[in-house]
């Protein structure tokens, strides 16, 4: 039997390689643009930045450095030089989409990074495998801006797959909304009628704002924002302002939302500031042709009747007065139960001297004057 030559015996010590199989192998040396590996074959193994990585922006020697293991796929035995030509991105595109679509099967929440942003979307990476997330598809409400996903880890589930036409699709918005789902649940457990919370202005409109109660949102309309009166909710609230509302009812998933207090209702102390008799100071409100409604303190108005603006003859209120003027009067009548005050300006007026020079009293009494008896 003769013997085996050393090459023979060398030869015979290393395993093949073919086209498409996977092997594993130790870096010995990093380059700018390629990786090469010792894959226990007669010639090394060659990865290109290309095979690599399809992020440009990505060094080589930054990520990769000698010693450690890798795997890859042999795309070429033989390019012509005696290098073997591996690729790790498209093994790990393969590992990728495999593990995508198990995701995919199971509706795992997924967690990557975004690797680019478009117009129509976010771009992340999973294993080397693009997953693609639509605009509409990367919040529960609309965002115009989507640069600040950029670089971030999200969390989305597949909801598309199909590697064949390069279509993979993400979906963020639907975790979102099973989150918002829960929270609305335990939040809605645990308020009731008349519960005062901590929220945050969400939007604004102009018949309210809705606030953010953590869970839900509650509608705080423009009749409940003051016990005073609001002309436009957005000079009153901001978004992302923190408030503190009460709540004033629950019907099915809708919740509203008031800001007057009871403790802060100006009609506690309204019998003592605003008693009958009382001279007080207010400010026109608005006006009608019968009257004018004056603020005496926020959520408490009176009327100043078109008959008691003064002792000259005032046709309509307009004429004398004008909204947001200062007024001075005297309380006539106050009915605390139904909430209404009268007021009169004309009784502060000093009473008008007749033309004979004869003092005349306000509010004095009439008298009849006294029949005369005969003699007898």
């Amino acid at each position: 039997m003769s013997e085996l030559s050393f090459e023979q015996m060398l030869e015979d010590s290393v395993k093949t390689v073919r086209n498409g199989e996977i092997v594993q192998g130790t870096v010995i040396d990093v380059k700018e643009d390629e990786i090469i590996l010792n894959i226990n074959y007669k010639s090394d193994g060659i990865i290109t930045k290309n095979e690599y990585t399809n992020d440009s922006s990505v060094v080589l020697t930054d990520v990769v450095k000698p010693g450690d293991t890798m795997e890859a796929k042999v795309l070429k035995v033989n390019d012509g030089e005696g290098q073997v030509i591996l690729t790790y991105k498209r093994l790990a595109a393969e590992k990728g989409n495999k593990r995508l679509e198990e995701a995919f099967e199971t509706q795992e929440i997924l967690k990557a990074p975004v690797t680019q942003v478009l117009d129509g979307g976010l771009c992340a990476n999973v294993e080397e495998t693009r997953v693609f997330i639509p605009a509409s598809l990367v919040s529960d409400s609309y965002e115009k801006d989507l640069t600040k996903y950029a670089g971030q880890e999200i969390e989305f589930r597949i909801t598309e797959f199909n590697p064949r036409r390069r279509r993979i699709i993400g979906n963020r918005k639907v975790i979102l909304l099973e989150q918002k789902a829960e929270k609305q649940k335990e939040l809605m457990e645990r308020i009731h009628e008349g519960d005062v919370l901590e929220g945050v202005v969400k939007n604004v409109t102009d018949f309210g704002a809705f606030i953010d109660l953590g869970g839900a949102d509650g509608l705080l309309h423009i009749s409940e924002m003051s016990w005073g009166r609001v002309e436009n909710p957005r000079k009153v609230f901001t978004v992302g302002e923190s408030v503190k509302v009460m709540i004033k009812g629950i019907n099915g998933d809708k919740i509203a939302l008031s800001r007057k207090f009871p403790e802060e209702n100006p009609w506690l102390n309204a019998s003592e500031r605003f008693a009958q008799g009382n001279i007080v100071k207010g400010r026109v409100a608005r006006m009608t042709d019968f009257g004018a409604f004056v603020e005496l303190a926020p959520g408490v108005d009176a009327l100043l009747h078109v008959s008691q603006i003064s002792r000259d003859h005032v046709a309509k209120p307009s004429d004398v007065l004008s909204i947001g003027q200062e007024i001075e009067a005297k309380v006539v009548d106050f009915n605390g139960e139904d909430r209404k005050i009268s007021l009169s300006m004309k009784v502060l007026e000093p009473a008008q001297k007749p033309a004979s020079d004869e003092p005349v009293y306000e509010d004095a009494p009439e008298y009849e004057a006294e029949e005369s008896v005969p003699e007898e």
